[in-house]
């Protein structure tokens, strides 16, 4: 029972907090109280802090070790914007709404069936092996991405590898990336997609799914000996995962009017996996506030000039030393441990109302 209130009390707090932080951006931008510059990072914050509660599902939730997050959205990106063009070109979609929805859609279902195929052989390895070879599936999809053109003319799409001689209007065009989009991306979008992304995850973790996954994280081999599918489950969270990517993926990619494959290098997946190592392995909370803190950071340390990433950097270092340090984690239990003591009385308090309830 305590373990139950404990999870309420958890999952109220996040969805709380994400609630009450797009209420005080809405409010700010109403009243023309935020930056410009910090306005333009509403989006990309939002399809970051779902990017790395996704990718907690993998990391903490499955004790995986996955380096290939950043394909699963440049999936995403290049499918959304390839349907919105397709809907707009094709069928003059003018419902902005509808289309960022159908392309989000797409954006997810395309990384989703990448999830599958690449977790087929991929997850028969584990550890160290697993994170090289979803890195070279990360960099296999980018480099996929930089060959590819899709042209739109009359309702039909056209595809081509290595060749940009197609009819109609380019959407995808090589190395040069996706051309003349239209930015439909809205903030209240990025909201409702965080929202959507902590129900399911935030529910499969909690379910009997979750639990079994978690139970194959802490000891693969007595999970298999009581009849786990080891396979099932870790292929689960993986796909998971990358449909989550996905769909931050295409909100990313239609907040642009131009975008590149080399936007999702490799070093896009350290920065989502720096995002959930300094929330916390496992703690979903935590992702959303790091992902928030070390996206908006560089953008205020722009004062800084050309040293900005090294402070960046230091920063970084200082923060992930000072949350580990024992001393200020025992400062940290002591802050909090009033807190802890008065839920303990209200709990002994209640057990012994309903106990005596009994008795009677």
């Amino acid at each position: 029972m305590r373990a139950k209130r404990k999870k309420l009390i958890y999952n109220a707090v996040t969805f709380g907090l994400v609630i009450a932080a797009f209420l005080i951006c809405q409010y700010m931008i109403s009243t023309g109280q935020m930056t410009r510059s910090l306005r333009n990072q509403l989006i990309p914050i939002c399809c970051w802090i779902v990017m790395a509660v996704s990718l907690n599902l993998v990391v903490g939730i499955s004790g995986e070790l996955s380096l290939g997050h950043a394909g699963f959205m440049s999936v995403g990106a290049f499918t959304g914007i390839v349907v919105s063009g397709w809907l707009l070109n094709a069928f003059q979609m003018e419902d902005v709404t509808l289309r960022l929805v159908l392309a989000m859609a797409a954006g997810g279902l395309l990384a989703g069936v990448a999830g599958v195929l690449i977790g087929i052989p991929v997850l028969r390895l584990k550890g160290d092996y697993l994170a090289i070879v979803t890195l070279a599936f990360g960099e296999i999809i980018r480099n996929v991405m930089d060959c590819v053109y899709v042209s739109v003319e009359g309702q039909g799409l056209y595809f081509g590898f290595l060749n940009n001689k197609l009819p109609g209007t380019l959407l995808l065009n090589g190395p040069n990336g996706a051309v003349g989009v239209k930015k439909i991306a809205t903030f209240t979008a990025g909201f409702i997609l965080i929202i959507i992304a902590l129900v399911v995850i935030l529910n499969l973790i909690n379910s009997r799914s979750g639990r079994a996954i978690m139970a194959i994280r802490d000891a693969r081999i007595a999970a298999e000996s009581v009849g786990i599918n080891i396979t099932k489950y870790r292929m689960m969270a993986f796909v998971t995962s990358a449909i989550m990517a996905g769909m931050a993926g295409a909100l990313y990619g239609l907040n642009y009017s131009t975008l590149v494959a080399s936007k999702f290098k490799f070093d896009q997946s350290i920065n989502v996996l720096v995002f959930v190592v300094l929330g916390g392995i496992g703690n979903t909370l935590g992702a959303v506030i790091a992902a928030t803190a070390l996206t908006v950071l560089p953008e205020m340390l722009r004062d800084f000039g050309q040293y900005r990433m090294l402070v960046y950097a230091v920063l970084l270092i200082v923060i992930m030393l000072t949350t580990n340090n024992p001393t200020i984690r025992t400062f940290l239990d002591r802050l909090i441990a009033p807190v802890k003591r008065l839920f303990r009385k209200k709990n002994a308090a209640e057990l012994l109302k309903q106990t005596g309830g009994d008795a009677q």
